[in-house]
């Protein structure tokens, strides 16, 4: 007896789409806001210059009668930042946006919103890894020193908070007076009894990190009490005067096995013994990541010289190729290559370049430093320990978008619709000594398994 199955009729099934897009995976931004409102004045350039009058001189003894003081001289230290323009722009055509089910235009308005966003956190933590004051776990020297268990714990706190404290980095709400006299009930001459209002450093904390803390009875005890009295976006809690706020945006480091080259003759290489490093840049944030140890020597002739490189083929990373004639990769460049980008700052230089290819290196690029490898197989998370004061955020043009929708002499049949959104701004460090960063391992990893 003939049956009439389902899959007979499957031509006249009418597929089902859900109204309701599904929600996209959350970034806890924390970074930018600790940052000083600046402002550059349009019609100034793009450099905006910061002026700190440096302390005179206690005076060493008393004063002779009728002999006047020798007298001190006033002297200042400056810092500045560069203003730069970024932004980027989603294109639709109208095909798509007549087809398409959802409203692509609206969904591309509200990528691009979150795109400025978190590119303001990203470079803002890039500009923090510029910082000079860094403490290893467990006093190890270095990145590459530190080992499985060295993970961030009290005492690394308690150092930190005493250094910076020693070093008079002013804190949050608090310290505001030349003047600091401390009443015995309260935070400051005019702080209160407000748990809320007492001064603080604030801390910036991979979620791996705060989980090792977590582990720990002392911090867990401090952050239950603290709970009912946070400020901040994502805090996890207070423990010994540093709010701790977590942002799975904080960039880390994986130490992975060194990639070779081969050296050969199809650049303008002098002679001499070079060495490579690659590091690997995720595609979402553009953090350098992965970040691979330093090759073995490769003796280059020249003046012709050249250096192959097969970069690794992990998905989601392009990959960066660094060169150095010292084997530590002091003074290192970004290499040459026909395979870099065509267009833009890096145009020609080794960067962006795709998983798996085989590029040739024909010369030095971009002086620039490749982040330090840790350990082949360890990763590595910066902990920020901040101070008020310690970074600016210098805009020169606030976050503008742009919607085009109508047609024009380059879209004479408005085919196209744009969204597209630009800034000009820069971080600016204000002062070295009022942030400083830990870095430690975690005891916890980015799988489930």
């Amino acid at each position: 007896m003939p049956t009439n199955t389902a899959s007979n009729f499957s031509s006249d099934i009418v597929a089902y789409i859900a109204d309701k897009t599904l929600p996209l995976t959350r970034k806890q931004l924390v970074a930018y806001q600790f940052g000083d409102p600046l402002r550059l004045p349009k019609g100034r350039g793009t450099t905006y210059t910061a002026t700190r009058y440096l302390r005179v001189p206690l005076p060493f003894a008393p004063l002779s009668e009728g002999v006047p003081p020798i007298g001190e001289t006033m002297s200042i230290n400056q810092v500045s930042a560069t203003a730069q323009q970024w932004g980027d722009k989603i294109t639709l055509t109208d095909v798509a946006e007549m087809t398409i089910y959802h409203p692509l235009f609206q969904k591309a308005t509200e990528l691009v919103g979150l795109q400025v966003a978190e590119t303001l956190e990203r470079n803002t933590f890039n500009t923090l890894n510029s910082g000079t004051q860094i403490n290893y776990v467990n006093s190890r020297g270095s990145r590459a020193s530190l080992a499985i268990g060295d993970v961030l714990n009290p005492f690394e706190i308690q150092r930190a908070y005493s250094m910076l404290f020693n070093l008079g980095a002013p804190r949050y709400m608090g310290d505001e007076m030349t003047d600091t006299k401390l009443s015995a009930d309260a935070g400051g001459a005019k702080a209160s009894n407000n748990p809320r209002q007492m001064p603080h450093y604030t801390s910036i904390i991979h979620p791996f990190v705060a989980a090792d803390l977590r582990q720990n009875s002392q911090v867990q005890t401090a952050w239950s009490y603290s709970d009912i009295n946070r400020i901040y976006n994502y805090e996890a809690g207070e423990f010994n005067g540093i709010r701790f706020c977590e942002s799975n945006m904080v960039p880390f480091w994986t130490g992975i096995a060194q990639v070779n080259g081969t050296a050969g003759t199809a650049g303008s290489l002098a002679t001499g013994t070079y060495y490579i490093q690659v590091t690997g840049s995720d595609t979402q944030n553009q953090f350098e990541s992965q970040v691979y140890q330093i090759s073995a020597s490769m003796s280059v002739t020249g003046p012709n010289g050249s250096i192959a490189v097969t970069v690794p083929s992990t998905a989601g990373y392009t990959y960066n190729v660094y060169v150095s004639t010292s084997s530590s990769m002091a003074s290192s460049s970004l290499g040459l290559t026909t395979s870099g980008p065509t267009t833009g700052p890096f145009q020609g230089q080794a960067t962006q370049i795709a998983a798996g290819s085989s590029i040739v290196i024909t010369g030095l690029g971009t002086a620039q430093q490749p982040p330090a490898a840790p350990a082949t197989g360890l990763t590595v998370y910066p902990t920020y320990i901040i101070g008020r004061g310690a970074y600016g955020q210098v805009m020169l043009d606030e976050v503008s978008f742009t919607y085009l929708t109508d047609a024009d002499k380059s879209d004479p049949l408005n085919q196209l619709r744009v969204v597209g959104w630009k800034c000009f701004y820069g971080t600016l460090i204000e002062n070295q000594n009022f942030f400083m960063r830990i870095e430690s391992v975690s005891a916890f990893s980015a799988t489930f398994g």
